[in-house]
């Protein structure tokens, strides 16, 4: 009989998002007439930008026709495309990344979990607590950790601590660690980080010899124009780290699917010999041989986001969503809940009222406001006793479940 990858059965009982499916499930079949207000998973409700959907509509017609048809591209992703997402997301920052540094793909969270293909065993892994699941279970899924621990952390990696008493951004480890995740704005905290604070996590990885995965997904929600929005602000970077963006919460395209990676061609590993070598070389021929790169048609949808009517209604969706953490920010605090994040980011983080757990507290909003959000333990152990609810809905539905969910204090 085949032999399985063991590695997958030292997971919890079940990824965060599946399980809340499940309670939801279970709770609708006892319930099938309440009708429930979801503001959980970070999935997107408003329309396609008009510019992308033109765009893409334009695409579609090109393909059929002879001259316009188009059959496998680039793996790497059309060069339009990088330089667009070069010129306008990194050059007009100050940012040194050039077009063919940049990977086009199906999703950051395909690349975040992916680029360990390219990562050798036997790095020490540190991530924050709480962190986005995806980065521990992709790591216990190669192979990289021991077990599960009872306090749902797992053996072998290094856990960062995030909390209000250091406004929810990681200490700088106290012992070398080799591959560093960092997200921000945060999932699920929604915090934000300094470029001071930054540049000591680069100094730190130039330093210990480590590699910073950024995830900056969620960079379109930064509202102060003096945040960084990307690692390569930060003197040194390119020697040290990647950075993963997406096109799904800016501009809606999480069932459309694209984002890119960035590596600069200055990012070094080593052999297991010791031997020095480019990990841009490494990503390039693990994506030329496992992927087929994105569609023809998405690509062209994701070119018109930087075009100026692309821009202007990213800006408006953007805002529709801040507008919709702004209201849940404000009914919560004045029903007296602890409140962070918010402000930079489409998600808020509550302190769960009472010493209540976190699935206690889910199961409490399902039930008697049938409102559905995200258990923060399910994002790490220090996550317990905290809660997450997404701006990513309409605003009659985050209004009504802002009234029900104040009834209840």
């Amino acid at each position: 009989m085949v032999k399985v990858n063991g590695n997958y059965l030292k997971l919890k009982a079940g990824y965060l998002f599946p399980e809340i499916a499940r309670r939801v499930k279970a709770f609708s079949e006892v319930n099938p007439k309440v009708e429930l207000i979801r503001l959980g998973i970070g999935d997107v409700t408003e329309p396609l930008p008009e510019a992308c959907r033109e765009a893409m509509k334009a695409a579609v017609d090109e393909m059929g026709t002879l001259d316009g048809f188009r059959g496998y591209g680039p793996e790497q992703g059309y060069l339009w495309l990088r330089e667009a997402i070069a010129k306008n997301d990194f050059q007009a920052r100050g940012c040194e990344v050039s077009p063919d540094e940049v990977f086009v793909s199906d999703g950051s969270k395909c690349d975040s979990s992916n680029i360990l293909d390219v990562l050798g065993e036997g790095n020490r892994v540190a991530v924050t607590d709480p962190v986005y699941p995806v980065y521990v279970d992709t790591n216990v899924m190669a192979g990289r950790t021991g077990e599960a621990l009872q306090s749902g952390r797992y053996e072998g990696l290094s856990y960062l601590p995030l909390s209000s008493a250091n406004s929810f951004e990681a200490e700088i480890p106290d012992q070398k660690v080799d591959l560093i995740y960092l997200c921000f704005p945060n999932n699920p905290t929604g915090a934000v980080s300094t470029r001071e604070k930054l540049k000591e996590w680069v100094d730190y990885a130039l330093k210990n010899n480590a590699l910073i995965l950024f995830d900056a997904a969620y960079e379109a929600f930064i509202q102060d124009s003096q945040l960084p929005h990307s690692i390569y602000e930060i003197d040194g970077s390119r020697d040290c780290a990647i950075e993963f963006r997406s096109f799904s919460k800016n501009a809606g395209f999480t069932g459309v699917r694209c984002a890119f990676t960035v590596i600069p061609k200055t990012v070094k590993g080593k052999t297991s010999s010791g031997q020095e070598i480019s990990i841009w070389d490494l990503w390039n021929r693990r994506q030329s041989t496992k992927f087929n790169g994105v569609s023809y048609i998405v690509q062209r949808g994701a070119e018109a986001a930087y075009s100026p009517s692309g821009q202007a209604q990213i800006k408006g969706l953007v805002s529709f969503y801040m507008e919709n953490a702004s209201i849940i920010r404000r009914e919560l605090a004045h029903a007296g809940l602890t409140l962070f994040g918010g402000e930079h980011a489409p998600y808020v983080w509550i302190k769960t009222p009472d010493g209540m757990g976190s699935w206690d507290f889910f199961d409490h909003l399902l039930e008697k406001a049938n409102v559905v959000g995200t258990p923060g333990s399910g994002f790490g152990a220090a996550g317990e006793g905290y809660f997450r609810l997404s701006a990513f809905n309409s605003r009659f539905n985050v209004e009504k479940a802002m009234e029900r969910i104040v009834a209840l204090s």
